[in-house]
């Protein structure tokens, strides 16, 4: 054993099981589930393995009776406050606690004690508020691992805490305010380390399943790369297995229409974020302040921006991620007006389902602007869910397996897009032949690769020096100062440790190097690959010569590109109103206004007075929606801007909009709506 190793690591690697609730291989420990003491000899009381340090010469037992009989009413005393509802729990044979008590046989033997405090109601228990993660601290057995992964070890945002003391202790959000109303980036880091169903991602496979099972609809899915090599995990393979024709084949067989691989949005990605940093690279010298630019693809840090740095949101790149690239192509591209009739008369469009290793990408496929171009979002183990529901043995499947065309060609470069550092990799590896400089410059940099927390930097000849922060604390940290500013002309933040394949929706792994394991694997793929180089993707390149023309067109733009806004600002309030009225959902847009608000829309239907009639408005009298290649969007006309309220029509008509807001108190509950909202027509372009 090395120096520092606890009698928890000692008896691991001695192949001895001692059963822990609140240890987690990345966070400090604190001995409080107090489920892994042991006896050591010349110790007058049970030691926690988790802590206690190994010592040669050690005698140590691991089972004694007594031991037994102390874990068994500890997880007894636990079961008194936890809901006997297994049969409904997300986590249900994944349950650490159901794991010990079926392993034990125990039963109910206290009265049962409810949760929270009577003094304190304000802490609720339940909170399904946020679009990516639901909390039900009913479940919650204060082990502190979701506080450390929110904290000081781990992503330092600080939005989970824990309240009060003895039986009303709870982790709590800052001010008890629901998930969704805290600065929560949607990480899901807290769900990764959660040992029981406290806190899971948003959950979706239940309605997936029940689409897929009704064959009503025309079904896509796409799969991130981080995906594939982690998915075996929850079948009892190695880390860094990959499943890439196991994952296809168990989703065929789930009932898939069309099996298509994020990668190929990901060379997309590539093309169009490598053209917009080489051309801000050439209006720099214009004195356009806009370097370094900001790598976009991740969820967690776009949030992290809009919430706590929107002075930096021109720095973002504009290119959507490609997650989202996917979805608009599979429901507004020339493959859905391939699909059937009602497809090619903008009736219809299929539905779109995607395989994530991220928590945040269930709030981004909500984003406006992109919403309704993923219709369900599924974390890596959401899908082994399905997979188990439908009695489909996974570890039998063929390996062999292809994705779907057009939407299914990649090369390497997308691959590594699931690791920290390969979004820029595979930036740099496509800039350099745009600017004629691939022959001599190296196609692999292993000095931005890794796992390990920090800032990794390369100077490249010919574009300057880059930057990669893994994970969002890292970012932070580089933040604090203004010397990035001059000092790099890109940076790639992943606000997870280890990228994507260290993503929220991931699976829960007690391997310590999992992440390394895993990182392996996506790097054997890229080495492994046919082409290597995003503008080598032969269907990117007809797409580009069919519809898109060129990389940052005009059609590109309004496909594959996105805006940002600063949370809790006009400028949401805004684009969340024109997601609506593009789709459609009165609804959601009336939300957004007073109840007395008005709205004037310099058009023949007036001035619309009342949220009431603002719904009728929506409901009656605007023509239906289309669907597929015929539906359009309002664009912002600054992607940025934090105060430009100008906005590009589905017709092309130019208008500008100006508003007042009022803040609406509901109950507890405080929120920014629309009082009046006026919209000015400029020109058509």
């Amino acid at each position: 054993m090395n120096d520092g190793s606890t009698l928890l690591d000692a008896a691991r690697e001695a192949g001895v099981h001692i059963t822990t609730l609140c240890y987690h291989p990345r966070l400090p420990c604190h001995a409080v589930c107090r489920m892994c003491l042991v006896n050591v000899d010349g110790e007058v009381r049970p030691q926690p393995a988790c802590v206690t340090k190994a010592k040669e010469g050690d005698i140590v037992e691991t089972d004694s009776k007594d031991l037994q009989e102390f874990r068994k009413t500890d997880a007894e005393w636990l079961l008194a406050r936890h809901p006997n509802d297994c049969m409904r729990c997300e986590v249900n044979g994944s349950c650490r606690l159901q794991r010990f008590v079926s392993e034990n046989q125990l039963e109910d033997s206290w009265e049962k004690i409810p949760r929270g405090s009577v003094e304190h109601p304000e802490h609720s228990l339940t909170d399904h508020t946020s679009p990516s993660i639901w909390r039900d601290l009913s479940k919650c057995i204060e082990c502190g691992l979701c506080v450390e992964a929110c904290g000081e070890p781990g992503q330092q945002q600080y939005v989970i805490g824990f309240a009060e003391r003895g039986s009303g202790r709870l982790p709590v959000t800052v001010f008890d305010q629901s998930l969704a109303d805290t600065n929560c980036i949607s990480c899901g880091q807290c769900t990764l380390v959660c040992p029981v169903g406290a806190l899971i991602e948003t959950p979706h496979w239940h309605d997936v399943l029940h689409t897929l099972d009704a064959r009503r609809r025309v079904s896509a899915v796409q799969v991130a790369p981080a995906t594939r090599v982690a998915i075996s995990e929850e079948f009892g393979m190695k880390p860094g297995t990959v499943s890439t024709g196991r994952m296809i084949n168990a989703l065929r067989q789930l009932g898939f229409d069309y099996v298509f691989d994020t990668n190929f949005a990901a060379d997309l990605t590539v093309m169009e974020e490598g053209i917009e940093f080489l051309a801000r690279l050439k209006n720099e010298k214009r004195n356009q302040k806009r370097l370094p630019l900001f790598t976009s693809c991740c969820p967690g840090w776009v949030n992290w921006v809009e919430i706590n740095r929107p002075d930096l949101l021109p720095h973002l790149s504009t290119t959507k991620s490609p997650q989202q690239i996917h979805g608009a192509l599979t429901k507004r591209s020339a493959f859905a007006r391939a699909l059937g009739s009602e497809f090619a008369e903008d009736k219809a469009e299929p539905y779109v389902v995607s395989v994530m290793p991220c928590t945040a990408k269930k709030d981004e496929a909500v984003r406006p602007g992109v919403s309704g171009d993923i219709d369900h979002v599924l974390t890596t183990r959401e899908l082994a869910r399905m997979i188990r529901a439908r009695d489909i043995a996974f570890s039998a499947l063929p390996e062999e397996g292809d994705f779907d065309s057009p939407l299914g060609e990649s090369t390497g470069a997308a691959q590594i897009f699931g690791a920290s550092g390969g979004v820029m990799e595979a930036i740099v590896r496509t800039a350099s032949h745009f600017i004629g400089e691939e022959n001599s410059l190296p196609l692999e940099w292993h000095q931005l690769r890794g796992v390990s927390a920090g800032v990794k930097t390369a100077e490249i000849p010919g574009i300057g020096k880059v930057a990669i922060c893994n994970g969002i604390a890292t970012a932070q940290r580089m933040l604090e100062t203004e010397t990035w500013r001059d000092e790099y002309v890109a940076v790639e933040v992943m606000a997870c440790v280890g990228g994507c394949l260290g993503g929220g929706g991931e699976p829960k792994s007690m391997d310590p190097l999992v992440l390394e394991k895993r990182m392996q694997a996506i790097y054997d793929v890229d080495k492994n690959a046919v082409r290597r180089r995003s503008y080598e993707n032969q269907d990117v390149q007809k797409l580009y010569a069919t519809e898109l023309k060129e990389p940052n067109s005009v059609r590109a733009h309004a496909l594959l590109h996105t805006s940002y806004a600063a949370r809790n600002s006009k400028r949401l309030l805004l684009m969340r109103f024109l997601d609506c009225i593009d789709r459609r959902d009165a609804r959601g847009a009336v939300s957004l206004f007073h109840p007395d608000a008005l709205w004037s829309t310099a058009s023949p239907f007036g001035d619309i007075q009342g949220a009431s009639n603002i719904e009728a408005l929506i409901n009656t009298r605007l023509p239906p929606r289309k669907y597929g290649p015929g539906y359009a969007r309002h664009r912002m006309e600054s992607a940025a801007d934090a105060n430009d309220l100008t906005v590009v029509t589905p017709t092309d008509e130019r208008c500008r909009f100006s508003m007042e807001v009022e803040t609406l108190h509901e109950g507890s509950e405080s929120r920014m709506v629309i009082r009046k909202l006026v919209r000015k027509v400029l020109y058509s372009i």
